[in-house]
């Protein structure tokens, strides 16, 4: 899509924060950036994830995960790769070569909450925001960087 950057989003699995990640830079700048997201070990949609996301909104359960590395071999190039591990499993976060910007976003992993479901769920929400204040803050940047 021309005139629009993309943007990568990276986790393990691509099962829930970088899922959650794209459908909030899409929904909230999607005229500006072409999003998509991956994994390095791509698994199933979180549920937990799917169930947050259906909270405000947004449904990612038809969304399928994907490959990092399927991506990278189809020559796929993007203006930002956003990892979003959390720092404990950090070192198991790709990098995409290739990229004009690589990020790092400190974020907990649903897939690694314990308790029960609803407190697990709301441990869920709480990541959930915490990626839309950080998308949201990303994009206030972007626009500072493209006015100067």
């Amino acid at each position: 899509m021309p005139g629009k950057q993309r943007v990568l989003f990276v986790c393990v699995h691509n099962s829930a924060r970088s899922q959650m990640a794209e459908a909030y830079l899409k929904q909230l700048a999607g005229d500006r950036f072409e999003v998509e997201s991956a994994g390095l070990e791509p698994g199933n949609l979180n549920p937990l994830a799917v169930e947050v996301m259906r909270e405000v909104g947004m449904d990612i359960s038809h969304n399928k995960t994907k490959d990092v590395f399927d991506l990278f071999r189809q020559g796929r190039m993007y203006s930002y790769v956003i990892t979003v591990c959390d720092e404990s499993r950090n070192e198991r976060c790709p990098l995409f070569p290739g990229v004009t910007q690589r990020l790092h976003w400190d974020i907990a992993d649903p897939s690694a909450l314990s308790g029960s479901w609803e407190e697990k769920l709301e441990q869920t929400r709480e990541i959930r925001d915490q990626i839309k204040r950080k998308i949201e803050r990303w994009i206030d940047e972007e626009k500072k960087i493209l006015i100067q």
